[in-house]
């Protein structure tokens, strides 16, 4: 992404507070909790879905079992600590990190709702995360990464933070390949993807030092799902509006939603 990190940032957490404002009016992800069960989602504070504003369900997917050390990347209003909470048990520990604090002001609350002890929310950003080095299970996020004006930094901490042998799911919004001069800017406001490509994803995690990465799921997205989440995102003007019908048609099999996994190595080469 261009511009100034700090700028990206404070832009992305106004957005948000606007969002747990008027959820209703947020389809930043499209169907966003189309990846949780009816039973899933009973479990929870009415708050919390309501405020969901991600793209998947890594928790589901992910292998975290009972004593496990999770932590959530851009843990918004908590429905993804709320159900690793559950799965690690009372012998674990999950901790949401979030920069907004309204989101973290909710999820507080939800966690007070559901009566949860093993869970916490701590504010902080994703590109320098406020946990310990090697002390992590696993790391969980949902549509959050994609967000970051340094991914290659989130990578790195996701490698800093997890235990040798540790391991991340991310579900995250991606493209393939996608004509940036007619997206352009409809690309920056509303798909919140400007050069998250699958490939870019892969790549900077690897990069990272983590290991066995695969692309465990992907959903591509229909128009009526592109244009969901063109609508659910102030336009910078009245001419945004209009474009954002025959851009959503466009984007049609460029954009999607995918399941990102890693591993940190057990074995870490030694510097010579």
């Amino acid at each position: 992404m261009n511009g100034n990190p700090n700028e990206v940032r404070k832009a992305v957490s106004q957005r948000y507070s606007t969002a747990v404002a008027d959820p209703q009016t947020s389809g930043c992800c499209g169907n966003k909790l189309f990846s949780y069960s009816e039973q899933e989602i009973a479990s929870l504070p009415a708050a919390a879905v309501e405020s969901s504003f991600g793209c998947g369900n890594p928790v589901a997917f992910a292998g975290v079992k009972e004593g496990d050390v999770v932590v959530d990347l851009g843990s918004g209003s908590g429905i993804d600590v709320l159900l690793a909470a559950k799965a690690v048990g009372p012998r674990g520990r999950v901790v949401g990190i979030d920069m907004n604090d309204e989101m973290i002001a909710k999820a507080n609350e939800n966690v007070r709702r559901a009566n949860v002890q093993n869970a916490e929310i701590r504010k902080g950003i994703i590109e320098s995360l406020p946990v310990a080095d090697a002390s992590v299970d696993w790391i969980v996020s949902n549509c959050v990464v994609n967000l970051s004006p340094e991914r290659s930094r989130v990578f790195r901490e996701i490698a800093r933070v997890l235990k040798p042998g540790g391991q991340m799911l991310i579900s995250d919004i991606v493209t393939g390949p996608i004509d940036e001069k007619k997206l352009g800017l409809a690309a920056k406001y509303a798909l919140r993807i400007s050069q998250a490509s699958e490939i870019a994803f892969v790549e900077g995690l690897r990069a990272a030092g983590l290991t066995q990465i695969e692309v465990r799921e992907r959903l591509v997205y229909d128009a009526g799902q592109i244009e969901l989440v063109f609508k659910g995102l102030p336009a910078e003007d009245g001419a945004m509006q209009e474009m954002l019908l025959p851009l959503a048609r466009q984007a049609v099999g460029s954009v999607w939603h995918a399941m990102f996994y890693a591993r940190r190595p057990v074995y870490s080469p030694v510097a010579c």
